[in-house]
């Protein structure tokens, strides 16, 4: 026989800090370090605040795929013979 086992409550590996708190603002912009210096230079002039409002769009914007304009689809990528459609369902066994 084996001697009985102690058992103990299970501790997991992990260890959770806590809640996280996000910041009610946004830190400031800074580039980043590996940018190439005269980026660095120039960042505070072409770095947007992220708090600022968007301009409104002169462009329509599409919320389903069918309403883009012809231009946007390819026929030729839409549509699957029937020789591929067979190579799909049979895992490509069906190819020679």
């Amino acid at each position: 026989m084996h001697p009985s086992v102690r058992v103990l409550a299970h501790k997991p590996l992990i260890s959770f800090i806590g809640k996280r708190v996000w910041p009610a603002t946004a830190g400031p912009s800074h580039p980043h370090p590996a940018a190439p210096p005269e980026w660095q230079k120039s960042f505070s002039e072409k770095a947007v605040p992220h708090s600022s409002p968007r301009a409104p769009l002169d462009h329509a914007v599409f919320l389903e795929f069918w309403e883009v304009p012809a231009r946007f689809s390819k026929p030729s990528s839409r549509y699957l013979e029937q020789v591929e459609i067979d190579a799909i369902l049979s895992g490509g066994a069906s190819l020679r």
